[in-house]
Protein backbone atom coordinates (compact mmCIF):
# COMPACT_ATOMS: atom_id res chain seq x y z
CA UNK A 1 0.00 0.00 0.00
CA UNK A 2 2.65 2.25 0.79
CA UNK A 3 4.28 2.05 -2.95
CA UNK A 4 0.80 3.31 -4.24
CA UNK A 5 0.90 6.55 -2.00
CA UNK A 6 4.76 7.07 -3.22
CA UNK A 7 4.17 6.68 -6.78
CA UNK A 8 1.30 8.48 -6.73
CA UNK A 9 3.03 11.51 -5.48
CA UNK A 10 6.06 10.87 -7.84
CA UNK A 11 3.53 11.62 -10.54
CA UNK A 12 1.52 14.48 -8.98
CA UNK A 13 5.09 15.94 -8.68
CA UNK A 14 6.14 15.30 -12.31
CA UNK A 15 3.12 17.13 -13.57
CA UNK A 16 4.71 20.59 -13.87
CA UNK A 17 7.55 19.23 -15.86
CA UNK A 18 5.36 17.27 -18.22
CA UNK A 19 2.83 17.67 -21.43
CA UNK A 20 0.17 20.65 -20.61
CA UNK A 21 2.42 22.08 -18.49
CA UNK A 22 0.81 25.55 -19.13
CA UNK A 23 -2.43 24.77 -16.68
CA UNK A 24 -0.06 24.97 -13.75
CA UNK A 25 0.64 28.55 -14.28
CA UNK A 26 -2.49 29.66 -16.51
CA UNK A 27 -5.39 27.63 -14.12
CA UNK A 28 -4.20 29.76 -10.82
CA UNK A 29 -3.88 32.90 -12.58
CA UNK A 30 -7.49 32.75 -13.32
CA UNK A 31 -8.82 31.21 -10.20
CA UNK A 32 -6.41 34.40 -8.71
CA UNK A 33 -8.78 36.75 -11.25
CA UNK A 34 -11.98 35.30 -10.10
CA UNK A 35 -10.76 35.84 -6.37
CA UNK A 36 -10.22 39.54 -6.84
CA UNK A 37 -13.25 39.82 -8.62
CA UNK A 38 -14.95 38.37 -5.74
CA UNK A 39 -13.08 39.99 -2.92
CA UNK A 40 -13.56 43.89 -4.55
CA UNK A 41 -17.53 42.84 -4.43
CA UNK A 42 -17.05 41.83 -0.99
CA UNK A 43 -15.86 44.54 0.09
CA UNK A 44 -17.95 46.93 -1.69
CA UNK A 45 -21.16 44.55 -0.03
CA UNK A 46 -19.60 44.95 3.30
CA UNK A 47 -19.42 41.12 3.75
CA UNK A 48 -16.77 39.43 5.83
CA UNK A 49 -13.21 37.60 4.56
CA UNK A 50 -14.84 34.60 2.62
CA UNK A 51 -12.74 31.80 3.75
CA UNK A 52 -12.93 32.99 7.54
CA UNK A 53 -16.76 33.65 6.93
CA UNK A 54 -17.04 30.15 6.09
CA UNK A 55 -16.21 29.66 9.55
CA UNK A 56 -17.44 32.10 11.20
CA UNK A 57 -20.85 32.51 10.17
CA UNK A 58 -23.09 29.62 10.45
CA UNK A 59 -26.06 31.51 8.57
CA UNK A 60 -25.10 32.55 5.65
CA UNK A 61 -21.95 29.70 5.07
CA UNK A 62 -24.36 27.73 2.85
CA UNK A 63 -25.26 30.73 0.61
CA UNK A 64 -21.38 31.71 0.44
CA UNK A 65 -20.47 28.57 -0.30
CA UNK A 66 -22.84 28.05 -2.95
CA UNK A 67 -21.41 31.92 -3.92
CA UNK A 68 -17.99 30.19 -4.22
CA UNK A 69 -18.55 27.26 -5.97
CA UNK A 70 -20.71 28.86 -9.05
CA UNK A 71 -17.64 31.14 -9.27
CA UNK A 72 -14.81 28.55 -9.36
CA UNK A 73 -16.80 25.73 -10.58
CA UNK A 74 -15.53 26.09 -14.30
CA UNK A 75 -11.99 26.61 -13.45
CA UNK A 76 -11.85 23.55 -11.16
CA UNK A 77 -13.70 21.21 -14.01
CA UNK A 78 -10.95 22.67 -16.52
CA UNK A 79 -8.13 21.68 -14.07
CA UNK A 80 -9.84 18.42 -13.62
CA UNK A 81 -10.83 17.52 -17.41
CA UNK A 82 -6.68 18.74 -18.36
CA UNK A 83 -5.62 16.46 -15.71
CA UNK A 84 -7.51 13.43 -16.41
CA UNK A 85 -6.24 14.14 -19.97
CA UNK A 86 -2.55 14.42 -18.97
CA UNK A 87 -2.86 11.17 -17.45
CA UNK A 88 -4.28 9.41 -20.55
CA UNK A 89 -1.43 11.14 -22.37
CA UNK A 90 1.53 10.72 -20.38
CA UNK A 91 0.88 7.66 -17.27
CA UNK A 92 -1.79 5.55 -19.76
CA UNK A 93 -4.23 5.20 -16.92
CA UNK A 94 -6.66 7.52 -15.08
CA UNK A 95 -6.23 8.02 -11.40
CA UNK A 96 -9.40 10.09 -10.17
CA UNK A 97 -8.12 11.17 -6.84
CA UNK A 98 -5.06 12.53 -8.12
CA UNK A 99 -7.12 14.52 -10.46
CA UNK A 100 -9.34 16.04 -7.88
CA UNK A 101 -6.13 16.60 -5.65
CA UNK A 102 -4.43 18.59 -8.64
CA UNK A 103 -7.60 20.45 -9.80
CA UNK A 104 -8.01 21.20 -6.12
CA UNK A 105 -4.26 22.55 -5.86
CA UNK A 106 -4.69 24.90 -8.71
CA UNK A 107 -8.15 26.05 -8.72
CA UNK A 108 -9.50 26.22 -5.34
CA UNK A 109 -6.49 26.89 -3.29
CA UNK A 110 -5.43 29.93 -4.88
CA UNK A 111 -9.29 31.32 -4.97
CA UNK A 112 -9.34 30.70 -0.91
CA UNK A 113 -5.85 32.00 -0.31
CA UNK A 114 -6.58 35.61 -2.16
CA UNK A 115 -10.04 36.25 -1.81
CA UNK A 116 -9.99 37.24 1.79
CA UNK A 117 -7.18 39.17 1.49
CA UNK A 118 -8.84 41.41 -1.29
CA UNK A 119 -11.03 42.02 0.35
CA UNK A 120 -9.38 43.61 3.77
CA UNK A 121 -7.27 45.25 1.35
CA UNK A 122 -10.03 47.01 -1.03
CA UNK A 123 -11.92 48.03 2.60
CA UNK A 124 -8.29 49.70 3.63
CA UNK A 125 -7.68 51.60 0.46
CA UNK A 126 -11.72 52.79 0.14
CA UNK A 127 -11.54 53.64 3.78
CA UNK A 128 -8.76 56.04 2.97
CA UNK A 129 -10.36 57.43 0.14
CA UNK A 130 -13.62 58.12 2.12
CA UNK A 131 -11.84 59.73 4.73
CA UNK A 132 -9.88 61.85 2.34
CA UNK A 133 -6.31 63.52 2.33
CA UNK A 134 -4.87 63.87 6.06
CA UNK A 135 -5.39 67.35 7.18
CA UNK A 136 -1.87 69.93 7.35
CA UNK A 137 -1.72 71.78 10.17
CA UNK A 138 -0.31 75.29 9.70
CA UNK A 139 1.30 76.91 12.03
Amino acid sequence: MPDVFSEGWQEILARPDGPLAFRFYLQPLVAIALAVRDGIQDARHGRPAYFWSLFSDRAGRRERLRHGWRAIKKVFVVALLIDLIYQLIVIRALRPIEALLVATALAIVPYLAVRGPVNRVTRRLRGRKAAGPPAQHTA
